[in-house]
């Protein structure tokens, strides 16, 4: 049976139903062939595939006029207000996809030394990875120890019993990451894998699709001069079906002068950090444990057992998202 997907809106509390773009291609993707014909699975959600479905969806000007990019628009609810190109120079669906927008006027961020913000536009579940240990959710949800890389030890061990908040980005957000925390980047690496759909269908279905995905992991110290002093932080950026690729572009003013992530940069909470290109993808962030205090609200929502979330059908456990802006506040450093 099918199940509705929803979410709490954060800015005024309403529970919304999700519009799953592409819901019935995931769900026959996901369910039958997955058991029935495992090679073509395989090839589906390879790295060749997953670019020339990609290239189809969002670069070929066929499938752009037999879609429809405004009517695309007005049903994702895209507002071309922030936008900073005008509306007719988003002729493309890539182009929607990879937009900017005017963040500094209509994603303001908190002046508190100690918030976290938002790393993206999405839907997120906070939680404790020492709770989850204990849960239906263990090694379906994401698997821990694939998540950071498994010869990782020195990470795995320092966020061991740590928290974790996980960002889903629809295909309709705004789809470049800002930096959550400030401090001094100590490790950044490459995670070898997959091109799953971030589809809470595909999710529920594929084990461990997070852990199991192509990613962009960093280390970043904050208990370093300037930074946000709630310790090292870990985000990850995970890529899903029809993204191809995770562009590093850190920028202190708007876009300017784009730069790689690397070892020993000092990032600053609330610039634009990378770019998924493009599609649906997912956000990670580690903590120690211990260190953060996430914001009321979202522990409160997750828990909720009035939303029909298909996270909470498929795992038996309250698992609500909320849908949150980027740079908005997520917790505070304790």
């Amino acid at each position: 049976m099918e199940i509705t997907h929803q979410y709490i809106d954060r800015n005024n509390g309403q529970v919304c139903n999700e519009p799953l773009f592409g819901d019935r291609i995931v769900r026959w993707l996901y369910h039958p062939i997955r058991e029935n014909t495992p090679r073509l699975f395989r090839l589906i959600t390879g790295a060749r595939s997953t670019k020339a479905l990609g290239f189809f969806n969002y670069d070929l000007a066929l499938s752009t006029w037999i879609f429809g990019n405004q009517r695309f628009l007005r049903e994702a609810g895209v507002s071309l207000e922030e936008c900073l190109d005008p509306p007719r120079k988003l002729d493309t669906a890539r182009k929607v996809f990879e937009r900017k927008i005017r963040y500094w006027q209509y994603r303001p961020m908190s002046d508190d030394s100690r918030a976290i913000l938002s790393p993206a536009d999405a839907r997120v579940i906070v939680g404790s990875l020492e709770e989850v240990s204990s849960l239906n959710i263990k090694d379906k949800f994401f698997s821990y120890e694939e998540l950071l890389g498994e010869d990782k030890g020195n990470w795995l061990d320092l966020f061991h019993k740590g928290d974790f908040a996980l960002f889903r980005l629809t295909p309709d957000k705004y789809h470049y990451n800002h930096v959550p925390v400030s401090g001094k980047v100590v490790d950044f690496y490459q995670v070898d894998g997959c091109f799953h759909s971030c589809n809470p269908q595909a999710i529920v279905f594929e084990v461990t699709p997070y852990s199991k995905n192509r990613r962009v992991v960093t280390i970043i110290d904050t208990d370093v001069e300037g930074g946000s002093q709630v310790g090292t932080v870990a985000m990850i950026e995970i890529v899903a079906l029809m993204i191809g690729d995770i562009v590093q572009c850190y920028s202190t003013a708007a876009y300017d002068s784009p730069q790689p992530v690397k070892v020993g940069m000092f990032l600053a909470k609330g610039c634009p950090k990378s770019l998924y290109r493009p599609g649906s993808s997912t956000d990670m962030l580690l903590f120690e444990k211990g260190r953060i205090r996430f914001a009321d609200d979202l522990l409160e929502n997750r828990y909720r057992q009035d939303v029909q979330s298909r996270f909470t059908a498929g795992f038996q456990t309250p698992l609500v998202e909320t849908d949150v802006q980027v740079r908005s506040v997520i917790g505070t450093a304790v």
